[in-house]
Parts: C-alpha cells; structure tokens; sequence
C-alpha cells in the first residue's frame, strides 16, 4: 500500500466515521421528536378534556339560571294573583 491508498483509505474512514455520527444525531433527533410529540399529544387531550369540562359546566350553570328564572315567574305570578284576589275580595265584599 503506497502513501497515496493510505491517505484514501484514511479519508475513507474519516467519512465513514462522520457518516457514523451523522446517523446517530439523526437517531437523537428523531427520538427526541417522538417524545415532543407525544408530550403536545398529551397536552392537546388534557386541553380537550378541559374544554369539555367547562362546556358541561357552563351549561349545567345555564340551565340552573333557566330553571330559576322559570321557578321566579311562577312565584311571582301566584302571588300576584294572590295580591288580585285579595283586592276583588276586599272591593267586592259587604262592608
């Protein structure tokens, strides 16, 4: 082997090595992409699950204002009437 086919041979190796590392990088980076993902993955859903939550919340809050505001307008009624009855029988009745 003359100079000339070690120094090739040497660059051979040289690109073998960095070629090794390069591979590995990627490796790393790709793995380290997998776990991002997985983490954004896992946020999303528990964001998700939040927003549902509050949905659910939101109306159960609706529908207790609704059920009040029902509940208020029957009581309001009757006591009018109530109110309205009590007045004819004041007005109506003998003295």
């Amino acid at each position: 082997m003359n100079d000339e086919e070690a120094r090739i041979e040497l660059i051979a190796e040289q690109l073998r090595h960095a070629v090794s590392l390069l591979k590995a990088e990627l490796a790393a980076l790709r793995e380290q992409q997998t776990y991002t993902l997985q983490l954004v993955n896992q946020r999303l859903s528990q964001l998700e699950r939040r927003a549902d939550d509050q949905e659910l919340r939101l109306r159960a809050a609706s529908d207790g204002v609704t059920s009040f505001k029902v509940w208020s307008g029957l009581a309001s009624g009757g006591s009018f009437l109530a109110a309205l009855g009590a007045l004819l029988k004041s007005f109506l009745s003998p003295p």
